[in-house]
């Protein structure tokens, strides 16, 4: 997967087949301006073959609320084909998060997050976004 590594208006990420794409991705970011500045600077990371879902949660510096879970739909084409775009649209909440995988997000991503920031005197307030990538066995990466 090539990112820029800048704002691109939801549309700077390309999911490479193959190494001959994920070079024309690179190249077109940092030679060819696809992205103006924001892809002056291009990520590198794995692809990871799951399901997509927004999770977004309230923290009061202590306590975290979850919100309603989403997902998006980002490619331009029938059946999450093509290229993608700056969202096709949107559902909520998201199938894929199940009450056992929402428990897992949780435990595994918010607590550690929140916690995190407070034990390095950043105690956070506010909401919280994780873009994540479900995998098939239902553990969540968190992607953004």
């Amino acid at each position: 997967v090539v990112k820029a590594d800048g704002l691109a208006a939801g549309k700077g990420v390309i999911v490479a087949m193959t190494l001959q794409e994920a070079e024309d991705a690179v190249r077109d970011m940092l030679s060819g301006n696809a992205f103006g500045e924001a892809g002056s600077r291009v990520v590198i990371e794995e692809f990871l073959d799951g399901e997509e879902a927004s999770f977004i949660v309230m923290v009061d510096g202590k306590n975290v609320e979850a919100m309603a879970t989403s997902q998006d739909h980002k490619r331009v084409g029938e059946n999450d084909t093509g290229l993608n775009t700056g969202g096709m649209g949107a559902y909520s909440p998201a199938p894929v998060v199940t009450p056992e995988i929402h428990s897992r997000i949780m435990k595994e991503v918010i607590y550690p997050t929140v916690n995190g920031m407070a034990a390095e005197g950043s105690v956070y307030t506010g909401f919280l976004y994780a873009g994540l990538m479900i995998m098939p066995n239902g553990q969540p990466k968190v992607i953004e």
